[in-house]
């Protein structure tokens, strides 16, 4: 019975044994899932690319259900911790807000275009009528990033570097600004861009950014 069906089961079981071999058969699993799906996957095709028994997966984790929320969970929290590491890098009282801004662009573009995000959101996304939870925990990604995107800029306000009313809607917009131009040039992310790509997205992204939220000082040098 599927999660969706099954309203009192715990969304997550915690998984036995040694971590490498739960790293390994995570990395297979995730790999055969973005392959073929969920409904095609079989515990024997995820054990065979992580090379272990098939035994050893069920010894884990229990069930293929189980694998695949925790596939989800543990690349959900890899690619939010790269994002948030990515927004740390904006710091500072703004000295040199568009090198800083354009930086941090490129870098949470990076991770918006890595092949595990990408694959991540499509596979999600086709079994979201089977698991409608599971899009509340990707969507956790995009929103944690805004909310720590939203602080820096307030701290950036409150020094002088930018004019705005609202950090967070700030935020999104900046967000918005790398996303929507990388859908739109990747096809919906089904062609990979080059790094010099990133950099001229996420260089515009400042550009009109600083236009709509930057102070006359660092307007007019973002304009020089």
């Amino acid at each position: 019975m599927s999660a969706a069906s099954n309203p009192t089961r715990s969304p997550s079981v915690t998984p036995r044994g040694r971590i490498d071999k739960q790293q390994a058969v995570l990395a297979a699993a995730f790999t055969v899932f973005a392959r073929v799906g969920y409904a095609q996957a079989r515990v024997d095709e995820i054990a065979a690319e992580a090379r272990v028994a098939k035994a050893t997966v069920y010894n884990h984790f229990g069930d293929k259900e189980t694998v695949f929320r925790q596939v989800v969970r543990s690349l959900t929290n890899s690619a939010l911790a790269a994002n948030l590491a990515a927004v740390d890098q904006l710091c500072g009282d703004g000295t040199d807000l568009p090198a800083s801004l354009r930086e941090v662009g490129l870098r949470l573009a990076t991770c918006y275009c890595l092949e595990e995000s990408r694959a991540l959101r499509r596979l999600v996304a086709a079994e979201s009528a089977q698991f409608p939870d599971l899009i509340d925990i990707v969507a956790e990604v995009p929103h944690r990033v805004v909310q720590s995107l939203a602080d820096r800029l307030s701290r950036l306000a409150l020094a002088g570097a930018l004019q705005l009313d609202d950090p967070e809607l700030a935020a999104t917009h900046f967000t918005a600004l790398l996303t929507g131009s990388i859908d739109t040039r990747s096809k919906l992310g089904t062609y990979p861009l080059a790094t010099a790509e990133l950099r001229t997205i996420s260089d515009a992204a400042t550009t009109t950014f600083l236009k709509a939220f930057g102070s006359p000082t660092h307007s007019a040098h973002e304009e020089g």
